[in-house]
């Protein structure tokens, strides 16, 4: 008889479980995708490589300011961090009148700048909605004096330009209809007027405004935000919605554990790529939303080197505005967008439809690649152009041609030996931001070692801050500065850095940091499955160096190994990195 039970249970558990998978495929239209499917879905995405995300709403009318103080690090999170109550941040919705607001002119500014691909705010945390919803009255038409969807003359400019339209969704927090509401207690709310459950507002707004936006926009993206207390039975409720707008994108902050479409890595570029289809959100100063004091903007420069970056490591660069309350896009924002079409006028054929660079980053810039039936083209855009006239790539492929790519009679010879190719260039850099040179090979890329940090003559096994992979996350900008020579200013505790290297000669090898620092620290280390744990002493500023034996490490075979450094968070202080070695014993 309990043979019988328990194998009636196990019946039952084996249904059940078949009965949750089948309900869950059911829900999510992408389940059985296939992965022809899903690249069929994805191309587009994967050949833009670079969009607009604009954060606007009520927020902009404090612009940062509440009751005459500056409030908070970004924009639109003004009433939560001022702890502002419902009624008095309600009252802003009075004075959000765009009457400047000019969709046209937006999705032309976004295209000359290159950019393929728009997403917009359709409803922030604070659950104001720029489109007309039918469940709520916090709204721009019922709310507001402008009364008219700011979204819908958006969506008719991206598609008579050819723009696809993205529309982000706060599906998780409202501060002012329930929801996850993040506040200065423990429940995560500051007003007693959050009193709403957030079951019951997932289910009466959340789940019919993302039906209502699916429906009335079609959007091709649909970009969540954030996973705040959204488990699966939470999540779940959203998935059948995806179905309304088919093929649409959507990205991996639903929550309940589910991935999404693409990943996305906030203010920062990871290190070496992500696993699959990713995008970089970057702010064009420090706020999302706009703020009338924050002039601390990022040169075009870096904006245009950051978006080649991100096309060398296979992502896709989400670069934000912030409109005022007027509908005006800042004056520096245009400004910067500008400078970086006129560069993508004559050099977006190094990041459209391109892939990650196969190889390792190198000094002199970055490489995308393009594949031609049999032959392979890369873009080697160059940053620091040499002094000697030459730059390196570890790969061993003939080379069919040579050229820069604004200028295509203008060649440029190569010689390729069994470590790699170098280029000869030819007078100064062309393009002060990055000069690109169109590489065109026989075959996939081949690489040779010399990609790799090797050991060397004298057993030592050196790595510099230049060849380190930094591995930042959301908040942390860990950066490595070519001037310096050094990785500058690591603060963030979260951070983490690593070095992947080859060991010819089995042995015990001490380890040396060399460094500068203001206070004493502390570090974990972590070679060939052994891990050290040190104090770092200060020295004498961020200028002065001095090299620290932080312990011994027993690597028992020759071959490839990795090391990571990772701070101790609970004694963790500022730190510049030179370079770590590995010295024989």
């Amino acid at each position: 008889m309990r043979t019988l039970i328990l194998s009636f249970a196990v019946i039952m558990l084996i249904k059940s479980t078949v009965y949750s998978q089948s309900t869950i495929d059911s829900l999510d239209p992408y389940a059985n995708e296939t992965e022809v499917e899903r690249d069929a879905r994805m191309d587009w995405f994967r050949a833009a490589r670079f969009g607009m995300f604009i954060h606007w709403g009520v927020y902009a009318v404090p612009a940062g300011i509440y009751e005459g103080e500056k409030a908070g690090k970004y924009g639109e999170w003004i009433m939560s961090d001022a702890s502002i109550p419902m009624a008095d941040y309600q009252r802003f919705a009075k004075e959000f009148n765009p009457v400047k607001y000019d969709p046209e002119a937006w999705v032309k500014l976004a295209k000359d700048a290159g950019m393929k691909y728009i997403v917009i705010t359709s409803k922030h945390h604070d659950g104001f909605a720029l489109f007309d919803s039918k469940v709520s009255e916090w709204d721009i038409v019922d709310a507001s004096p402008y009364g008219k969807d700011l979204i819908a003359p958006l969506a008719e400019a991206c598609k008579k330009h050819g723009i696809k339209l993205g529309l982000y969704y706060s599906q998780a927090q409202d501060w002012n209809q329930g929801g996850s509401a993040r506040g200065k207690d423990k429940k995560g709310k500051w007003d007693p007027a959050q009193e709403h459950d957030m079951d019951d507002y997932i289910k009466n707004i959340a789940v019919p405004q993302v039906k209502e936006i699916l429906t009335q926009y079609q959007p091709a993206i649909l970009w969540w935000d954030t996973p705040r207390g959204m488990n699966k039975e939470r999540a779940e409720q959203f998935l059948p919605l995806l179905k309304l707008a088919p093929g649409v994108i959507h990205n991996n902050r639903l929550g309940g554990d589910y991935d999404g479409d693409i990943s996305t890595p906030e203010q920062f570029i990871p290190g070496t790529g992500l696993p699959g289809d990713w995008e970089s959100c970057m702010t064009m100063n420090n706020t999302w939303g706009y703020k009338s004091y924050d002039h601390n903007w990022k040169s075009a420069e870096t904006l245009i080197q950051n978006l080649v970056d991100i096309a060398s490591k296979g992502g896709n660069f989400l670069l934000n505005v912030g409109p005022t309350a007027e509908g005006l896009i800042p004056e520096p924002s245009v400004e910067r967008l500008k400078n970086i079409g006129e560069w993508m006028n004559k050099n977006s054929e190094s990041i459209y439809g391109t892939s990650a660079s196969p190889c390792r980053t190198p000094e002199w810039g970055r490489i995308t690649t393009l594949n031609k039936g049999k032959n392979t083209t890369l873009y080697l855009n160059v940053f620091d152009w040499p002094e000697n006239g030459k730059i390196f790539i570890p790969i061993t492929n003939k080379v069919q041609s040579c050229n820069l790519l604004v200028d295509k009679s203008k060649e440029f010879k190569t010689k390729t030996d069994e470590q790699g190719t170098t280029i000869s260039l030819v007078g100064k850099a062309l393009d002060s931001i990055s000069s690109v040179i169109v590489l065109t090979l026989n075959g996939k890329p081949v690489l040779s070692d010399a990609d790799k940090i090797k050991q060397n003559e004298d057993g030592i096994i050196l790595l510099p801050a230049q060849k380190s992979i930094i591995n930042n996350v959301i908040g942390s900008h860990v950066t490595y500065n070519k001037v310096n020579d050094c990785i500058e200013q690591w603060l963030n505790k979260k951070a983490t850095v690593d070095w992947d290297f080859t060991v010819d000669k089995a042995g015990t090898y001490t380890i040396l940091m060399n460094l500068a620092s203001e206070e004493e620290s502390a570090i974990e280390l972590t070679v060939a499955e052994q891990t050290i744990k040190t104090k770092l002493p200060a020295t004498d500023g961020f200028t002065s160096y001095k090299t620290v034996n932080v312990g011994e490490v027993v690597i028992q075979k020759a071959g490839d190994y990795s090391i990571r450094l990772k701070p101790n968070h609970n004694e963790w202080k500022a730190i510049n990195l030179q370079k770590v070695r590995l010295l024989p014993k």
